[in-house]
């Protein structure tokens, strides 16, 4: 069986006691995180959330990218959220990535070079990065809060989340 049909069977069992069918678009609490993809962080266990709380955002390296501006943007304009956590980790895939080997290792697979307008995030500096898509997000003028933004990294060795000033 693959991980895939495991999911969907688990998603059967869960739908039998499903109870968030009323909830309402905007999130109970007024903010969003942006955060990594990485399979080690659980958004909702290190922060207390529960469904219905939050918007989460998630990418590899929990970046700041344009699509992320678009959802932020969409989030407080048509939602209602007013703050937001930039939450990047610790032993991230995405520190110290060399983007030249992987935009190579792309080429190989697929037969053809990734877009010239593609990069990856690489970052060789943590706390520099979530400073970094800190200081975008407040410099975007289609967000209607820019107050509200804060940085954090999320420590995967110990599941403290620790605010980068």
């Amino acid at each position: 069986m693959s991980a895939t049909d495991e999911l969907l069977e688990n998603n059967a069992r869960f739908t039998a006691g499903f109870q968030h069918g009323e909830l309402e678009a905007p999130p109970a609490r007024p903010v969003v995180l942006v955060t990594c993809m990485d399979a080690r962080i659980d958004p909702a266990l290190a922060l207390g959330l529960v469904p219905g709380d939050a918007h989460v955002l998630r990418n590899a390296g929990g970046l700041v990218t344009d699509d992320v501006v678009r959802s932020l943007a969409i989030s407080q304009h048509a939602l209602g959220t007013r703050e937001i956590m930039v939450v990047q980790h610790t032993k991230c895939g995405m520190h110290g990535l060399d983007e030249n080997a992987l935009a190579l290792r792309i080429e190989a697979a697929a037969g053809s070079p990734p877009s010239a307008s593609v990069r990856f995030g690489a970052f060789t500096d943590l706390e520099t990065s979530v400073r970094a898509s800190v200081a975008r997000l407040r410099a975007s003028t289609l967000l209607l809060h820019r107050d509200r933004i804060r940085g954090f990294v999320y420590e995967v060795e110990t599941g403290r989340v620790r605010e980068i000033h």
